[in-house]
């Protein structure tokens, strides 16, 4: 149904319903009533540029995300659906902005081409330029991870350093003496990127609390690179029967380059990390992690930007989540000699 079958049944032009609609112009009452007569037998709804004309608004949120030529991980992947779904409940649409490398100019166009009502950013640096972009166009916006001055922006974020260090406490529980940690790519880690140095911070801290030995490595968010980085960690220091990971991309190499040397986890090997809940649930054995809440998270960046969007005066808010580590299958006491 649209505004031209409308525009029939009440016996008007499609301007006169489009006005009608907008509230651009003035529309008789008897023709406004005749009008919505029509649309309550139809069960019409108009759509999101009609509503836009009336409110003032675009009425679609921008979601800036990792470029397209990079594999999301299931945790992003989390996000964004629940960002979209969040949206469609309540009548918004999304528009996917990439940024990052090449794509400076797709961000530029979504702040400056008042295509959005607010944006919501993933993957955020601890010195993240389109965090002050944002502030200085005055667009109201909401962050899925923090920079290191967050105080007048509003995010939602999971604790990497806490959820990090209580991996590093479970595995020394176990009698683990020597572990790992396996970050995110040196290339992210070298931009700054919050999640990874806030881990490689949790990670030294639980390491020196616990007098246990730690290695740190980064590694590329992919199989390939989960397997290269446990053949250097074989090499350099065979001692690790421990790891502590956020890279949930490069587990299956990771586990891949374990069976390849005959080892077994956990009883080689115990492994516990921070992942999205299926990743780890469907990791075999299934994977000792602190469950990020990647659906709640993405519905409640949309829940604080429309709070941002309808009252952008309001002291920014910030929800820092710790879910609590859930123990599975992949970690177990440290083998004899450990």
């Amino acid at each position: 149904m649209n505004i031209g079958e409308i525009a029939r049944r009440a016996g008007v032009s499609r301007s006169t319903v489009s006005y009608a609609l907008s509230g651009k112009r003035t529309v008789s009452e008897a023709t406004r009533r005749r009008i919505q007569d029509v649309i309550d037998e139809l069960d019409y709804r108009p759509n999101a540029a009609a509503r836009a004309l009336k409110e003032g608004r675009t009425r679609t949120l921008g979601l800036v995300v990792p470029p397209a030529g990079t594999r999301l991980t299931h945790m992003q992947l989390d996000f964004v659906a629940s960002v979209v779904e969040a949206a469609a409940r309540v009548d918004l649409d999304v528009l996917l902005s990439p940024s990052g490398g090449d794509h400076d100019r797709s961000f530029e166009r979504l702040v400056s081409g008042s295509r959005v009502d607010g944006v919501i950013l993933m993957e955020i640096r601890m010195e993240d330029a389109r965090v002050a972009r944002l502030r200085k166009a005055g667009l109201p916006f909401v962050g899925i991870g923090h920079t290191a001055r967050d105080d007048d922006m509003c995010w939602i974020d999971v604790d990497y350093a806490s959820l990090i260090a209580r991996c590093v406490h479970h595995l020394a529980d176990l009698g683990h003496r020597a572990v790992a940690l396996i970050n995110r790519s040196p290339e992210l880690v070298a931009t700054g990127y919050g999640p990874g140095l806030r881990a490689a911070e949790g990670f030294a801290a639980a390491v020196a609390e616990r007098g246990i030995t730690g290695y740190a490595y980064p590694c590329g968010d992919d199989t390939a690179s989960g397997h290269g980085v446990i053949e250097r960690i074989r090499a350099e220091h065979p001692e690790v029967t421990g790891i502590a990971t956020l890279n949930e991309a490069a587990l299956s190499g990771v586990w891949h380059a374990l069976e390849d040397a005959g080892l077994q986890v956990p009883r080689d090997v115990s492994i516990a990390g921070v992942a999205a809940r299926q990743w780890a649930e469907d990791f075999r054995p299934p994977l000792t992690s602190a469950d990020v809440p990647a659906r709640q998270m993405g519905t409640q960046a949309v829940e604080l930007l429309v709070e941002r969007i309808a009252a952008p005066d309001t002291a920014p808010r910030h929800i820092l989540l710790t879910p609590p580590i859930s123990l599975r299958a992949s970690t177990g006491p440290a083998p004899a000699g450990g």
